[in-house]
């Protein structure tokens, strides 16, 4: 078992149900999912199509190392002209986290990507959503172990939205507070 998800059962529920008066240990929020991703759409337009494909392939590769699962590509629901994307075209990768890698990646968000990148000062409560959900950015995908900086080509950045059965903001930050999240 994972030292955040023993950490949870052991210290979390309990402050939990002391805190907000659930009356079941089952009623605790817990998080349900993570959700990385990264948008690519103004780097690909101007490529022609072998070089879209390598660029589209190292960012899927590097996503994959980082979140311990492989990535997806994301397509563009319609065309914009403006953006210069067609239908179809793929514009990101992304990658959805439950369980046991759910929770060593956070486990490596919080204690080492977070951090280890530049003027960062804690999470802003801001960032949390109505019902509870996290959604952080990192601006720079070198900041992971498991990246090598010297053989990247391209640095992306990622959005890792954190999902909770929260009910309400305060019980979102609550909860990812006691979970050890670098909350301001």
């Amino acid at each position: 078992m994972n030292k955040l998800q023993e950490k949870y059962r052991k210290e979390v529920v309990p402050q939990m149900m002391a805190n907000f008066g659930y009356k079941n240990p089952m009623a605790v929020p817990k998080i349900e999912k993570v959700v990385v991703n990264t948008g690519f759409g103004r780097q690909v337009v101007a490529k022609t199509g072998d070089e879209q494909k390598k660029f589209m392939a190292a960012i899927i590769e590097d996503l994959s190392a980082i979140c311990g699962q492989r990535a997806v590509l994301t397509s563009a629901k319609k065309a914009i002209a403006s953006f210069k994307i067609r239908k179809g075209i793929a514009i990101g990768a992304m990658t959805v986290l439950r369980g046991k890698k759910m929770y060593d990646f956070l486990e490596r968000v919080i204690n080492i990507a977070l951090p280890r990148s530049r003027d960062f000062r804690g999470i802003d409560p801001k960032s949390f959503d109505r019902s509870g959900n996290l959604a952080i950015a990192v601006k720079e995908h070198t900041v992971f172990p498991e990246i090598m900086p010297e053989k990247v080509k391209t640095i992306f950045g990622l959005e890792i939205i954190v999902a909770t059965t929260a009910e309400s903001k305060e019980e979102g930050l609550n909860l990812l507070k006691a979970m050890g999240f670098p909350i301001k």
